[in-house]
């Protein structure tokens, strides 16, 4: 099974930037698509942005125009670009690769957290 860990985590001010990086043990085209989740105190897990083995990347409209998701061209790491950051954006970010409806990987997740 391939692992994933995020990294990249951190404290800003409203307005700033962060990226996050989830590394793949293996080739992340071993999934079909890998993911970045969100999950704020006392909220459920959103999905944020996903990147697929082949296609158009998808957004939540909250962050349409400020985040984007990407791959290096080594294909192990697939970032999470935000910009623009507000505090409704502080949340554990997750990263999640798939490869089938049964089976699936999650990462560890990195702390956001944005100031006012």
């Amino acid at each position: 099974q391939v692992l994933l860990v995020e990294s990249g985590g951190g404290l800003v001010q409203t307005g700033g930037s962060l990226r996050l990086s989830c590394t793949a043990s293996g080739s992340i085209f071993s999934f079909t698509h890998v993911s970045w989740y969100r999950q704020a105190p006392g909220k459920t897990r959103e999905l944020v942005a996903s990147i697929p083995r082949s296609g158009e990347t998808t957004y939540v409209d909250s962050v349409k125009g400020r985040f984007t998701i990407s791959r290096d061209n080594t294909n192990t790491t697939v970032y999470l670009q935000m910009n623009n950051l507000k505090p409704d954006d502080t949340a554990v970010y997750y990263c999640r690769g798939v490869v089938n409806a049964l089976t699936d990987s999650w990462g560890q997740g990195t702390q956001v957290t944005v100031s006012s």
